[in-house]
């Protein structure tokens, strides 16, 4: 979203982008991956598409799992397709954005502060 950038405004999009690797080792919890249906309508009479989460993963992979995820966490205005655009997904560890990567998500402080109090806890 560009927070830390002077120019940051809440009605535009800053240009940053975040890339997520290592889609394939995603996690999920109960019987999900069997039971969750991912539903869509082609507005036409009968036009309701079901399909599950394993053929969603079958079909295009773990990546796709987690766009629809983050698709549902954002805000429901115009700023969504552009913010899902910058979503970069990736099944294995190798991407071409790696130059360009500024922070990974086990450096922030809040997750070393926690690593750091689990390891106290042992």
């Amino acid at each position: 979203m560009g927070k830390h950038k002077p120019i940051y405004s809440p009605a535009s999009d800053c240009g940053d982008y975040v890339v997520v690797s290592n889609c394939n080792l995603m996690k999920m919890s109960g019987n999900k991956f069997k039971q969750k249906i991912y539903r869509k309508h082609t507005q036409t009479p009968g036009g309701l598409k079901e399909m599950t989460m394993d053929r969603l993963v079958s079909k295009q992979g773990y990546g796709e799992v987690l766009k629809r995820a983050v698709s549902g966490m954002l805000p429901k205005n115009r700023l969504r397709k552009i913010r899902l655009e910058r979503l970069r997904t990736f099944e294995g560890a190798e991407h071409d954005y790696k130059q360009n990567v500024i922070r990974f998500w086990a450096e922030t402080p809040e997750v070393i502060k926690a690593n750091r109090l689990a390891l106290e806890k042992k």
